[in-house]
């Protein structure tokens, strides 16, 4: 499945969990590196209006679809994906990490939750090793002189994993230009992914997720952040749709 966005291709691969899982194995035991990327509507929102965002979404060598509108446009186009929820991925991650022998950063969110989180993830993950915590300023500039200093941290830390947790777009772009510098490193964007390991922010209950609601639980936890939000993939969708059912052909 793909989305072509301003002549860029935007693909997903691997296409589901399990194959997903394989590869990050396979990556972070031969410490190859990769940057991965989890697809949503908001992300294709703003794909279309932030150039840099597009840029660094194209030098992410791994891309699932993190979001039941864009699994459901998969099949439109008759080109079916599987539902990847970044935050699914975060213990399954951290396992891999411990197997492969690899200690695992996190960067993100605030460092009251960066510590509850790790606790958690080792509570989890027996053998987890946890190299760093890094909870970046509010105006955190992934592009500038901060960027690099986390960038630095991270080559110190000696860490084969990156849990990256600043939101979209910062997240990507930090993920891209650190994969770049560091490409003996995995980085993973998991956005709140972190938040809900520390018990910080709620999660939708799994009843709910799995009837595809959860988007309205966070609408009522968090409405004035997240109903304009919704209302622009809302907008899109149509033209999204166009665009799918072109690609059955």
């Amino acid at each position: 499945m793909e989305f072509n966005i301003q002549d860029q291709v935007i693909r997903i691969a691997p296409r589901d969990a399990s194959r997903l899982l394989l590869v990050l194995s396979n990556r972070l035991r031969d410490k190859s590196g990769f940057a991965l990327a989890t697809l949503n509507l908001d992300h294709l929102v703003k794909l279309r209006r932030d150039p840099a965002f597009l840029a660094a979404y194209a030098q992410h060598d791994l891309i699932v679809a993190d979001g039941n509108p864009v699994v459901w446009l998969s099949y439109l186009a008759g080109r079916p994906v599987g539902l990847v929820p970044g935050a699914d991925l975060v213990v399954p991650m951290a396992q891999l990490a411990a197997e492969a022998g690899a200690s695992v950063a996190l960067v993100g969110s605030t460092e009251t939750a960066l510590h509850a989180a790790g606790e958690g993830l080792c509570a989890r993950v027996p053998g987890l090793v946890i190299a760093a915590r890094i909870a970046p300023p509010m105006a955190f500039d992934p592009t500038g002189p901060q960027g690099a200093e986390v960038i630095a941290a991270l080559r110190a830390s000696g860490a084969g994993l990156c849990l990256v947790a600043l939101g979209a777009p910062k997240q990507e772009i930090f993920a891209a230009r650190a994969n770049a510098a560091l490409p003996h490193m995995g980085f993973a964007s998991i956005g709140a992914g972190l938040d809900f390991i520390a018990g910080v922010q709620p999660r939708a209950p799994l009843w709910l997720r799995r009837l595809a609601f959860e988007w309205l639980w966070r609408a009522f936890a968090s409405p004035r952040r997240m109903l304009p939000r919704y209302a622009r993939c809302a907008a899109i969708l149509p033209e999204l749709m166009r665009e799918t059912w072109r690609l059955r052909g």
